[in-house]
């Protein structure tokens, strides 16, 4: 699955290919994966627009049109290619944004569970899923203290509360496992047993995780590319994700795999202790 750093590999991608090109047909074929307007308004409104940015928020992408903001979420494993009017279409190709120099900007989703919404101008912010979203994993938006004072409320396990994008947002399941390793804290500890030093080693390796992948071009896991059909390269510098069974890079430990909220989930055992809460 796309995670934030991904998202972001894609969002400059998409710059790089598709920024000023105009649309001149759209075509859907699975119409399910337009979630509003209906399809044919959608491929109607869309007609004759501009694409001036892409932004990102979260793992969400924001086109910017001359005269609406399109939201997309990747989900699982869609992903965009850029082709010329002539390529072939390829297995799993559903939405196709036609532009009037005879190039292709193609939405192919395996799993078709990727979503696109079209909305006024400037209103994506209040899209009902980007509106819920917690600050951006960067320092000058995901501050400390309110992320303190949020984790000592709850007495829920570490790694979902993370992973619902509430209290920061662009962490998935890899990211995740990466960021507690390195911050040495289980993912199952509850959240408000965490002293204010663990609090910051965690706050600090989000950042670094997420950054770190963002200059890498993110990570390639399976099936997964960028819109340039580039790997990203961040896969070798993973510490726990992926590793079961491999020896730990600080103490050679075991890494070990569990389910945690339904995920796949890998830590060093030794590294990563799992406190009683009459230790805090």
């Amino acid at each position: 699955m796309p995670e934030l750093p991904e998202v972001e590999t894609v969002r400059k991608g998409l710059e790089n290919l598709v920024l000023g090109k105009k649309i001149n047909e759209v075509k859907v074929y699975w119409p399910r994966i337009i979630e509003s307007p209906n399809v044919d308004v959608f491929k109607i409104n869309l007609i004759g627009e501009t694409l001036e940015k892409v932004e990102r928020r979260g793992k969400y992408l924001i086109f910017k049109w001359t005269h609406f903001d399109m939201v997309s979420h990747l989900r699982m494993e869609g992903k965009f290619e850029f082709h010329s009017s002539d390529d072939p279409l390829i297995k799993h190709s559903h939405v196709i944004f036609k532009f009037d120099d005879e190039t292709e900007l193609r939405y192919l989703d395996v799993r078709k569970f990727g979503r696109f919404v079209l909305l006024p101008k400037n209103t994506a912010e209040n899209y009902k899923g980007i509106k819920k979203l917690g600050p951006e994993p960067i320092p000058a938006d995901f501050l400390f203290e309110p992320f303190f004072e949020q984790l000592k409320k709850k007495k829920k396990a570490i790694k979902p509360l993370l992973l619902d994008q509430l209290l920061v947002t662009g962490l998935g399941n890899i990211y995740v496992d990466e960021a507690l390793f390195r911050a040495q804290l289980h993912p199952e500890q509850e959240a408000d047993t965490l002293t204010k030093q663990e609090v910051k080693r965690l706050h600090q390796e989000i950042i670094n995780v997420l950054g770190e992948a963002v200059e890498a071009g993110g990570t390639t896991i399976r099936t997964y590319k960028n819109a340039l059909g580039d790997a990203g390269t961040f896969q070798i510098s993973l510490s726990v994700y992926g590793q079961h069974g491999e020896s730990c890079p600080r103490c050679g430990s075991e890494i070990l795999k569990k389910k945690v909220a339904q995920r796949g989930t890998h830590y060093c055992p030794q590294c990563q202790i799992h406190r009683k809460r009459k230790d805090k």
